[in-house]
């Protein structure tokens, strides 16, 4: 148990026998009544999101949140397969809790996986990774300074808008939450 004083991002609570994360959370000390905690919560299994608030100092329920560095090995059918450094144990995680992170996702990458109970909820990516573009369209003669993008496909397969200038075979970083180009990457 916990009160609202002490809800912060990453936070699992169980609300009514399921798990919400906290996303977002922001104290109100209005000036007539009393004090409350505006919250927006993120459904672990499903990703549904809601806002909820709550009197200041209510308690709430946490989940107890087991988060672990693993290393990704390889795709077996519908799961991601993903082994502990400290005991080399693989753990079948399925696409549904690995998500949108698919895309940003290479083998021996690190991930932080949250379990609860021994189930997986979700994993985490470092917000940017390196990843060659396999492959995208010549720039145009020119096109050097205009600004514009063109699609570009990923080792991964993800596809992602990136300056005229990128050509095929060069490194990108990345950004894995919304899958912004954030610059090349020297050799």
């Amino acid at each position: 148990m916990a009160t609202t004083n002490d809800l912060k991002n990453g936070l699992v609570l169980n609300l009514d026998g399921q798990l919400w994360s906290v996303t977002a959370f922001q104290h109100v000390k209005p000036g007539k009544g009393g004090a409350f905690v505006r919250t927006t919560l993120k459904n672990v299994m499903t990703g549904k999101v809601v806002d909820k608030t709550f009197n200041a100092g209510t308690k709430v329920e946490t989940a107890t949140v087991d988060r672990r560095n693993m290393t990704y090995l390889y795709r077996d059918g519908q799961d991601f397969v993903f082994m502990d450094g400290d005991t080399f144990e693989q753990l079948n995680i399925p696409a549904s809790a690995v998500g949108g992170n698919a895309d940003y996702l290479l083998e021996n990458q690190v991930a932080q996986i949250s379990l609860h109970d021994d189930v997986p909820l979700f994993i985490e990516l470092p917000t940017s990774v390196e990843l060659v573009i396999s492959h995208t369209d010549p720039g145009l003669q020119g096109d050097r300074s205009t600004g514009g993008t063109k699609p570009a496909t990923l080792e991964t397969g993800a596809e992602i808008q990136v300056p005229l200038f990128v050509s095929t075979g060069e490194k990108v970083k990345v950004d894995t939450r919304d899958g912004r180009y954030l610059g090349r990457v020297s050799s």
